[in-house]
């Protein structure tokens, strides 16, 4: 569907060959969760979607246009598949390079919610880590490198847990050249002892999770401690449980850091937690 309404076959070629989106990765896109008839956190994701666009120098994005559409999609996949779960994905790119007047190209897509994904939630995720091969000072001194963005451009991540899933694990956790946790190739971290959460801390060169900061604000309300910190592997495996945080995912518990076997214990009142911040 693209951002003036309209529903596409998704059998028919939809992009122009010379959309700056696909052949460069011009763009930003958000990946959300459909869950009992609503998209969530919505204002988060396009809060997220805007400063992106921003950084890349794109055109603004018409919110209101894109929150319509948002809807409207949601309606569509409701009207055809009752209550399942969907993923629904929001790209926005710069256009074509051979009309630049022509404007941006925005478009919103909604596919089931892959099994992968689905038993993730339930059986967790080997974690390996890898050297993201910058300082937590890089993306104050470089903010060319938009490491705050959802670009299009997520080849480096997705190789990433190609090369971690050849090892015999399931997902990455990024870590600084100066030895601190960034973020997972696809999800944000956080680490949970007691009913205290510590996720990194922003201005390290990680994106903002949009699930985390959800989490956050609903334990802050539920009387929990959620702060943010230079965390190392060491801190990690000595909290009580670590999670990979993500949009539709939600909550991945950390089963294997690398060699380290984390510990299973009660993990009840963190998914209740995850559950509660995702329901508005």
């Amino acid at each position: 569907m693209s951002l003036d309404g309209v529903v596409h076959d998704p059998d028919v070629p939809f992009l122009y060959a010379d959309d700056l989106g696909a052949v460069r990765g011009e763009g930003v896109f958000e990946t959300m969760l459909l869950r009992g008839g609503r998209v969530r956190k919505v204002g988060l994701h396009l809060d997220r979607l805007t400063d992106g666009a921003r950084l890349l120098g794109l055109p603004t994005l018409d919110r209101a246009a894109a929150a319509r559409v948002i809807d409207i999609a949601a309606a569509e996949w409701v009207a055809r598949n009752g209550d399942a779960e969907a993923m629904m994905r929001l790209a926005y790119s710069r256009g074509r390079e051979s009309a630049p007047s022509a404007g941006p190209t925005g478009y919103v897509t909604v596919a089931p919610v892959p099994e992968r994904i689905v038993a993730t939630r339930s059986s967790g995720v080997r974690v390996m880590t890898l050297n993201r091969g910058y300082t937590t000072d890089f993306a104050a001194a470089a903010p060319w490198q938009l490491l705050g963005a959802k670009t299009l451009s997520f080849a480096t991540n997705m190789a990433a847990v190609r090369h971690a899933n050849g090892q015999g694990f399931d997902e990455v956790i990024y870590l600084s050249a100066d030895g601190y946790v960034l973020e997972g190739a696809r999800a944000s971290v956080i680490a949970v002892t007691g009913r205290t959460l510590v996720t990194p801390q922003p201005g390290v060169g990680i994106l903002p999770g949009t699930t985390q900061w959800a989490i956050y604000a609903e334990a802050r309300r539920s009387g929990w401690e959620a702060r943010t910190a230079l965390l190392t592997v060491d801190d990690l495996c000595a909290a009580d449980s670590v999670w990979l945080i993500s949009s539709v995912t939600l909550a991945a518990r950390v089963t294997v850091i690398d060699s380290t076997v984390m510990a299973a214990g009660d993990e009840g009142d963190f998914r209740d937690l995850v559950d509660r911040s995702i329901t508005e």
